[in-house]
């Protein structure tokens, strides 16, 4: 089995539903990654552990999926070099959301967290292959097709309603 590209961890098991959309979107793209519980206020121990680890593992790319305070994503920030986006996710305990972005993309300067939208952990999926794109040429060939099928889709979507009128 190859080694894990990207790692996709969330505060808890019910950010899953939101953070499945990264993982499906990785495995369209035939990134293999690797998936996780690590909570900062939890596990601090096994959060610290898997930042500090995730170089030596292979990994190249860190989606770390947070709702309410969200510390999670800047924790793993300050804690590894490799690139890490954050997803803030929309919880129970969460003010619409608001709460988990606006603390994602406060970072001081020198501890950078790229962030996507509010559970938009496809995007994150989709940034993540782009980065590593960078020195992957057949990863770069899949995401411009994807890119070219959103294109195409867009194109007859206009033209159906165009028909329609």
């Amino acid at each position: 089995m190859s080694t894990a590209r990207v790692g996709i961890i969330m505060g808890s098991n019910s950010d899953l539903p939101v953070m499945q959309a990264a993982a499906d979107i990785l495995k369209q793209f035939g990134i293999v990654y690797e998936i996780d519980i690590v909570s900062a206020h939890r596990t601090p121990e096994k959060m610290f552990e898997y930042a500090k680890t995730a170089v030596d593992r292979g990994l190249q790319v860190i989606i770390a999926g947070a709702g309410g305070a969200a510390h999670l994503p800047g924790m793993i920030a300050s804690l590894t070099p490799l690139p890490v986006i954050g997803v803030p996710v929309k919880s129970s305990n969460s003010i619409d959301g608001w709460d988990s972005l606006l603390s994602i993309v406060q970072m001081p300067n020198g501890v950078p967290v790229a962030t996507v939208a509010v559970n938009a952990s496809q995007n994150a999926g989709i940034l993540a292959s782009q980065i590593i794109g960078c020195s992957d040429k057949g990863l770069l060939k899949k995401i411009m097709e994807f890119k070219e099928a959103l294109k195409d889709k867009v194109n007859a979507a206009s033209d159906e309603m165009k028909r329609m009128k």
